[in-house]
């Protein structure tokens, strides 16, 4: 099973169409809010389930702010972040990944991506296509396969 994680796409059509070709490849689609807009754009010619929560910049209460999925045998938490205040460290997060008794959390809001393993949790954010932080855009993914330990990466979105 393979999924894509999106955040922080911030209504900037350019990188909401470039990304299009590669999440193709994937089962599943994330979006970590900000904004949701883009994910229901996105997910129009999608063929898989799509999943959304809501960030800081998301005004809708169409979309909740966290969730927890369960995917071949993993707990997947989702959430914006910024109710974690992430900006300032991982703690929070983890300690409610933790409590939720999930594997693995996903979330955006610095505009950074990282992926880090702290015990038992990947903790993984694919950063900002559209504002990023850190060198380069990127997409999250996740390759999951029940009984097997999960592949978690980045891949890199060159801009033309």
């Amino acid at each position: 099973m393979l999924i894509a994680v999106l955040s922080d796409t911030h209504r900037m059509g350019k990188y909401i169409n470039m990304v299009r070709e590669h999440i193709k490849k994937a089962d599943i689609l994330i979006h970590l809010g900000d904004n949701v807009e883009d994910a229901e754009e996105l997910s129009s010619n999608f063929h898989g389930e799509v999943y959304i929560v809501s960030g800081n910049c998301d005004y809708s209460t169409k979309y909740p702010k966290e969730r927890v999925i369960e995917i071949e045998d993993k707990r997947i938490f989702l959430t914006h972040g910024d109710l974690y205040g992430v900006k300032y460290n991982l703690n929070n997060i983890y300690y409610r990944t933790r409590e939720l008794d999930a594997d693995i959390a996903l979330f955006g809001h610095t505009h950074k991506s990282i992926i880090e393993k702290v015990h038992n949790i990947t903790l993984m954010n694919p950063g900002s296509l559209s504002l990023p932080k850190n060198e380069g855009r990127y997409i999250g993914f996740l390759e999951l396969n029940k009984g097997e330990e999960p592949n978690i990466y980045l891949e890199e979105i060159s801009v033309n």
